[in-house]
């Protein structure tokens, strides 16, 4: 009787243990999602600020607005 107890409650510690990694590489997951979208994000508006930069320096360049 006293094996069987053990034996049950090691099972539910084993459940238990499973429940909470699958929990904390859920959390895991959603803070790299969110690091990922934010990296983004900062690429994309780098990458417009040097094409802005770009257009001004290439509208300078060609005196565009010398022949009006």
């Amino acid at each position: 009787m006293q094996l069987r107890k053990s034996q049950d409650l090691n099972e539910l510690q084993t459940e238990i243990f499973d429940l909470m990694v699958g929990i904390e590489e859920e959390e895991q997951q959603a803070r790299q999602k969110v690091a990922s979208k934010r990296s983004l994000l900062a690429r994309r508006a780098i990458e417009d600020h040097r094409e802005q930069k770009a257009l001004v320096s290439e509208i300078d360049d060609e005196h565009w607005f010398d022949d009006l």
